[in-house]
């Protein structure tokens, strides 16, 4: 073989490059060696093997768009989940701390006021004390002292002077020596500091005044400095610092007494007062929200498997949604495809005697769709017989447009998996049959897959309900010449790709000789697709192939437009879609 393509290389006509084949086989004109002959030289040339590539890199071009947005789609819903789970986790932990703080304050303030309600509760039974003699009163202010047990000291205060101390005794000393906002005519609480007993520890003097010139009275002295070590310790990292106020003297833990207050300013401040005596207690903190910001990724695991979670059940749930497929079955559906009409024009005559029927697509969400793209794609993902039944029943719904005569053909492409389990052969008797159309019906069976032998019996069936046989794109395909023995076909569709060789020295020109022996031998109808040119026209008239498909004569139409280009009213119309492909099955 490879001796005879440098013969052919060297040789200048297509009748020559036969010449040499003929004499590499000599037995290429008895009847059982053509059959041989072409069998070898098909696969070898492979017509449509680069047109087959570039459908396919189409194809999987729209595959890889639909995959790329389902991809975007789940990588966008796994961040928006991650981002939400980290934004709930972030607010519930900030709403935590914000509580914890609030509940800090509150707990504080609340632990002060019981302290402070035992001293009051304790008043009556002090009051009447003031004016006795200590000797009197002393064992009497022990015993409340003892009893009350965040309380110092107790003191009795007459005419402005402190006569009598339940630590002390008898005493003789001017109230303002120490207290100079002492004595009062109201009660008062003051935050200061011990001289007597703990110099210079913190104390908290309750005031109550028994005289309406305010000048006796009792003072209950409670040791705050052991209150603030219970209630006042900051809670770390939360709580940073806490500062107990009465009037304007401030207290913080593990501090002294003081007139100012100096806070950070990097932290947030709560201020709790109390409802019943006049004190505030200050807590500082980094803040609810930093601090819940700083535990964040400690939430970040979890997130991330929920988030990737989600990401995987909206890839799974959208799996036919977005894909190709998807829409397909939604045009479908929406009845998106359109049926349009190439036709077949007697060479001798020139008249129009068939039509093959052709699909287009216009996608409203993508626009035109070129059948180089969806027909791969609809074979590939097991649409191509709902295409099919599509088709075949919107031909029978539209079967006015054609001339109402037996002899008029009209030619629909089938796939070989239509076939299958009479698939065929049950659609066509729902929607052709059942119609009862007076046009010839060609079942037009592309070459790019395979039939089983369980096929052949419902092709033999389709025979004898009067159907005919076309084997489309003739030797670019599955090019076993056993479908011309088993199928009997009734045409050969000789494929563009030879008849855009014609008139040159390409290797398809001598296939393109040998086809139209092989079918005139086997007394086969001949119809040559992809006629351009007048040259190509008159080649075919005159090696004897009388029907003639292809942009010279019509290009693809509506099929509403189809009467009006046989009246011969207008020319037929131009690219409907600029996608024209006319050579794929249900294209």
């Amino acid at each position: 073989m490879a001796v005879w393509l440098l013969r052919c290389s060297a040789t200048n006509t297509p009748f020559a490059r036969l010449q040499r084949m003929g004499e590499f086989f000599p037995h290429v004109s008895s009847d059982d060696a053509f059959p041989t002959t072409l069998s070898l030289l098909l696969p070898a040339f492979g017509a449509g093997s680069v047109t087959g590539d570039r459908v396919m890199q189409n194809a999987q071009t729209i595959i890889k768009k639909y995959r790329r947005k389902r991809v975007i789609v789940c990588g966008t819903v796994a961040l928006l989940t991650l981002i939400l789970t980290l934004g709930i986790r972030f607010i519930s932990q900030r709403n935590s701390n914000q509580d914890r703080i609030l509940e800090f304050a509150s707990h504080t303030v609340h632990s002060l006021d019981n302290i402070l309600l035992s001293l009051e509760n304790s008043r009556d039974a002090l009051l009447p004390l003031v004016g006795q003699p200590c000797p009197q009163a002393h064992l009497v202010l022990r015993k409340q002292a003892a009893i009350l047990q965040t309380v110092r000291s107790i003191a009795l205060i007459k005419e402005g002077i402190l006569y009598c101390s339940s630590i002390f005794g008898t005493r003789r000393v001017p109230i303002n020596d120490f207290q100079a906002v002492l004595p009062a005519a109201e009660p008062k609480l003051i935050l200061s500091t011990d001289q007597w007993l703990l110099k210079g520890s913190p104390i908290l003097v309750q005031w109550y005044p028994v005289s309406l010139s305010g000048q006796d009275g009792v003072m209950e002295i409670v040791n705050i400095d052991l209150i603030t070590k219970m209630i006042l310790e900051p809670q770390r990292p939360l709580i940073t610092d806490v500062v107990l106020r009465v009037g304007d003297s401030f207290l913080r833990y593990g501090q002294q007494v003081t007139d100012k207050l100096t806070l950070s300013s990097n932290d947030a401040r709560m201020q709790q007062a109390s409802a019943h005596y006049p004190f505030t207690i200050t807590v500082s903190s980094p803040g609810p929200g930093k601090m819940a910001l700083k535990n964040l990724p400690t939430q970040l695991p979890l997130a991330l498997m929920l988030s990737l979670l989600v990401g995987y059940i909206v890839w799974l749930a959208t799996a036919r949604r977005m894909s190709f497929t998807w829409e397909i079955n939604m045009g479908l559906a929406a009845r998106e495809f359109e049926l349009f009409c190439q036709p077949l024009v007697n060479a001798r005559t020139q008249d129009c005697i068939g039509v093959e029927i052709l699909l287009r697509w216009k996608n409203p969400r993508q626009g035109w769709i070129s059948p180089d793209v969806f027909i791969p794609l609809a074979e590939e993902h097991n649409l191509i017989v709902p295409l099919t039944r599509y088709v075949i029943s919107e031909t029978v719904r539209q079967i006015g447009y054609f001339p109402a005569s037996s002899g008029f053909h009209i030619g629909i492409n089938v796939a070989a998996s239509h076939f299958r389990h009479a698939a065929l052969l049950q659609d066509l008797n729902r929607s052709w049959f059942s119609a009862r159309p007076i046009q010839q019906l060609v079942i037009e069976l592309t070459e790019r897959d395979a039939l089983k032998d369980v096929d052949y019996r419902i092709v033999r069936e389709l025979h004898h309900k009067g159907v005919k046989l076309a084997i489309d794109d003739f030797g670019t395909g599955n090019s076993s010449l056993s479908w011309l023995e088993k199928l009997h076909p009734d045409v050969l569709k000789i494929d563009r790709s030879f008849t855009t060789a014609i008139g040159t020295d390409a290797v398809n020109s001598t296939v393109m000789d040998i086809i139209i022996a092989l079918g005139q031998r086997l007394n086969i109808e001949l119809v040559a697709e992809g006629v351009e040119t007048e040259e190509q026209s008159r080649y075919l008239r005159r090696h004897g192939v009388h029907i003639l498909q292809g942009f010279f004569y019509a290009r693809p139409m509506p099929l509403r437009e189809f009467p009006k280009w046989l009246a011969g009213s207008t020319p037929p119309p131009a690219h409907h879609n600029g996608h024209i492909v006319p050579l794929m099955p249900l294209r």
